[in-house]
């Protein structure tokens, strides 16, 4: 048995030590601990972040060049990114809106062979769609109405490198077989000129069902199946709320130093509310938010609840209620969890069902049933005062 002293707070304590931690553990607690340490989280107690790390599983990839990829979808979505990036294929990338796309797009890139050449991005819904044609494949002045000067459009632009087109479900069907010529043989034809080859790689995003748009003959079908080589599916924020502790943190942080201002301290009833909200603009709703916080808040004061934006403080979050909790039956493993509730929620029937019993199985022995439960008494400790438990339950 390893044995490892220290003090916290309220004094010397002394914990029993479990196998060397793996190194996402360590990753997380260290994330967490950074946070508290950098007052994002009001406390100056390390109990709050042990208490978080028990609380989310998290893989944390060192690796990638861009953006946060801690939680085990990301870190496949990250393995998937650095699997198709040398080779030269389109990719497709699917996600909600705000869920990221560019920022993936961007790391495709930035892993390819390319990663030196330039990298653009187009919005199809962000421009007219008579001036589409000529701003993706150029065109020579007076070509059309409208087109007072020479353009080389964003294909030639990104010669060498990636072109990155999001929203590519819009792209208008007389557009379509032209893009899928481009995808087939490399050549376009500028508006007003001969035919041309060029060498880019095409990486496109769509939050809408390709498939479906296909189906309903608003999608050609050979340009879907030519684009959908490779899929990266980014899952949305809700999904993967374990990241949005480090996510905070880090956009705070980021914020507030191009700002020119103090970090702010969240309370933990914010914290908490912040990473139960299900964010349908996902992180870029995230990071306005924290813009908004930084923006606004008194350096002198802890922003609370009243402080979040008035759709995050109405929302109504699936907590929860206080009607028993099944205990397992004598001699059982299993339990029954209401799925009509947070997942902090499901967590916390689940441990004030098993500790009980761990402890009712170990005679009440601290050891024996933190050992029985894989954590430390230390974790025991914190999990049985954060839900209320003694040791007479």
């Amino acid at each position: 048995m390893r044995v490892q002293c220290g003090t916290d707070v309220d004094g010397p304590v002394c914990v029993e030590l479990l196998p060397e931690p793996s190194y996402a553990a360590r990753q997380m607690l260290a994330a967490l601990r950074q946070v508290v340490s950098n007052g994002t989280i009001a406390t100056t107690s390390l109990s709050r972040a042990d208490a978080l790390s028990t609380f989310f599983e998290v893989d944390v990839v060192p690796t990638a060049t861009r953006g946060l990829y801690i939680s085990g979808s990301m870190r496949r979505l990250f393995t998937q990114i650095k699997q198709v990036a040398p080779t030269n294929l389109p990719v497709l990338i699917t996600g909600e809106t705000g869920a990221g796309k560019e920022v993936v797009a961007a790391e495709v890139h930035a892993l390819s062979r390319q990663a030196d050449k330039p990298f653009i991005a187009l919005n199809v819904t962000a421009v007219p769609r008579e001036m589409l044609e000529g701003q993706l494949f150029g065109h020579r002045r007076g070509a059309y109405t409208g087109a007072v000067s020479d353009a080389r459009g964003l294909i030639r632009e990104a010669e060498g490198g990636t072109l990155f087109i999001d929203e590519i479900g819009e792209l208008s069907p007389d557009l379509q077989p032209k893009l899928l010529r481009f995808l087939e043989s490399g050549e376009i034809q500028p508006l007003g000129e001969r035919p041309q080859q060029v060498d880019v790689r095409i990486v496109a995003a769509t939050n809408a069902h390709l498939a479906r748009l296909v189906a309903e003959g608003r999608f050609r079908e050979d340009l879907f199946y030519r684009l959908n080589v490779v899929t990266l599916a980014i899952p949305p924020l809700r999904d993967r709320r374990e990241e949005i502790p480090t996510l905070i943190h880090h956009f705070l942080t980021r914020h507030a130093r191009e700002a020119g201002r103090p970090i702010p301290q969240l309370s933990a009833q914010a914290l908490e509310r912040l990473s139960a909200y299900d964010w349908p603009g996902n992180v870029r709703q995230l990071t306005n938010e924290l813009k908004r916080i930084v923006a606004l808040h008194d350096e002198n004061e802890i922003v609370g609840l009243d402080d979040l934006s008035a759709p995050i403080r109405a929302a109504v979050l699936t907590a929860p209620d206080h009607s028993p909790v099944p205990q397992p039956v004598a001699g059982s493993s299993t339990v029954t969890v209401r799925l009509d509730q947070s997942l902090q929620g499901m967590y916390d029937d689940l441990e004030r069902a098993a500790i009980p019993r761990a402890l009712k199985l170990s005679r009440n022995n601290q050891t024996e049933t933190a050992g029985r439960l894989g954590i430390t008494r230390k974790g025991l400790y914190l999990k049985k005062r954060r839900l209320g438990l003694d040791d007479s339950e």
